[in-house]
């Protein structure tokens, strides 16, 4: 089989593994699934390292040499599942791939993985590719539909007006938006409610009266006796 050159452009890896293995395919039976049993499994033909690439949004899988990174084949893929990637029946570490020379002559030959998380990162790294490339169509389909739209007018017409209410809140009304409600009186409040008690009068210590002493009592008897004014003598 003649090496295939890489394509050119920009190349994008999305996934390598180092261990492939290559194998020959017996004559298939049409009506038949192909079997990893059938290939002669502990032989493979050839080993070495697959690249999975992207150029230009296309998809290659690339064998290539493990030290020499000379390149042994290449399978392009344009589409997920197809003709390009078909998994066996008998294995998911498994597939038969379609490869191509630079002649655009093709052949089916069958490659595998030791480790089966090889192989489940090898599904991945193609099923994702492909779903975004679905994606990405989509997103393109969708901004066409719009910008081809009829488009919303949202000018005002002559004659049309609007209002916007801002709420500040510094209104001094009770209503309207941007009004601020009134407090609520406290309940005590008004004529019907308690009132506080008078302020102490000066002099005294916090409120309390003074009391009375024997002396206060023979002054206040004397006034009431008839006696003279209540002087300052008659204190103690």
């Amino acid at each position: 089989m003649a090496a295939a050159a890489a394509p050119s452009g920009y190349e994008s890896v999305l996934c390598v593994k180092p261990d492939v293995k290559v194998y020959r395919l017996p004559p298939r039976q049409s009506n038949r699934a192909v079997r990893a049993a059938d290939w002669q499994l502990e032989s493979p033909d050839w080993c070495g390292r697959l690249r999975i690439v992207v150029v230009d949004k296309r998809l290659w899988l690339r064998l290539e040499d493990k030290t020499s990174g000379d390149l042994f084949a290449r399978c392009p893929v344009d589409a997920f599942p197809g003709v390009a990637i078909e998994p066996v029946a008998d294995s998911s570490r498994y597939f038969v791939i379609r490869v191509q020379d630079d002649s655009g002559r093709a052949a089916f030959i069958g490659i595998g993985f030791d480790d089966r998380g090889d192989a489940f990162d090898f599904n991945v790294a193609v099923q994702d590719h492909f779903k975004g490339l679905k994606q990405e169509a989509e997103a393109e389909q969708a901004a066409k539909e719009m910008a081809e739209g009829p488009k919303l007018d949202l000018s005002l017409k002559e004659g049309q007006t609007f209002r916007i209410a801002i709420n500040t809140g510094r209104g001094g009304g009770e209503s309207g938006s941007g009004g601020s409600r009134s407090r609520p009186k406290p309940a005590g409040g008004g004529a019907g409610g308690i009132l506080l008690p008078p302020p102490p009068a000066p002099g005294s210590r916090h409120g309390q009266v003074k009391p009375s002493t024997n002396s206060d009592q023979v002054g206040l008897a004397k006034q009431q006796g008839g006696g003279g004014g209540l002087g300052w003598d008659t204190f103690q």
